[in-house]
């Protein structure tokens, strides 16, 4: 089949497998929503499947049955006015603003594991990164290649050695050549170092990275 340039592409940002709507009470003035006030956690209004979509036109939000497919509700998620809300009293319920026809509707939904609704908040993040690189090309461009959010971002340190330039080792027992002499340490700066020191004197340690485990 001839796919032409105005094909709409599908991806699936994310699936869980089961979730939980519930039907929720009026929104109180200056509250958020609380999931201990919606009656009955054990019996929702309905269970299915939920699927994040991506398409050309943008993302939705499907709840569908987890056996036929057939559509339950659907949210079109857009990040400049994010139709997901958490709940005040739990990391695992959420409420959904729903339209049909331009009438909108909210209804709350749970996941069962925690573990289900964090892929679920990350499954959106990173679509709204995305989207909003999109709506500015220019500095995403300037900005280059992001490095890993895990790892710390500073300027990179020039650790050779220029011309003229020594370092000196202290080994524990034995004096150096010279009472004192001129080095660089491992950051880069000049610095004496003397065989009178104490502790023996040697090369200082970074320390390890926060994300780091001593092994043991």
């Amino acid at each position: 089949m001839d796919l032409g340039l105005d094909d709409d592409i599908e991806s699936v940002l994310h699936i869980a497998r089961e979730v939980s709507v519930f039907k929720i009470p009026p929104l109180k003035a200056n509250e958020g929503h609380r999931a201990g006030e919606w009656g009955d956690l054990a019996e929702p209004l309905w269970r299915g499947r939920l699927r994040i979509l991506e398409k050309n036109s943008g993302v939705s939000i499907l709840f569908e049955d987890s056996t036929t497919g057939e559509l339950f509700a659907k949210a079109d998620y857009d990040p400049a006015k994010p139709c997901v809300e958490a709940v005040l009293d739990s990391s695992r319920y959420f409420v959904v603003r729903i339209e049909d026809n331009g009438k909108k509707a909210y209804i709350g939904m749970g996941f069962i594991e925690r573990t289900d609704s964090f892929d679920f908040n990350v499954a959106l993040q990173d679509y709204t990164k995305r989207w909003r690189a999109s709506q500015n090309p220019t500095e995403a461009s300037e900005g280059g290649d992001k490095p890993s959010p895990h790892l710390p971002v500073g300027p990179k340190k020039d650790f050779s050695l220029k011309e003229g330039q020594t370092f000196s080792i202290a080994i524990p027992g034995k004096k150096s050549a010279t009472e004192t002499s001129t080095g660089l340490d491992l950051l880069g700066t000049s610095s004496v170092s003397s065989s009178s020191g104490s502790s023996g004197g040697g090369i200082p340690l970074l320390p390890p990275p926060p994300s780091s485990t001593r092994r043991r």
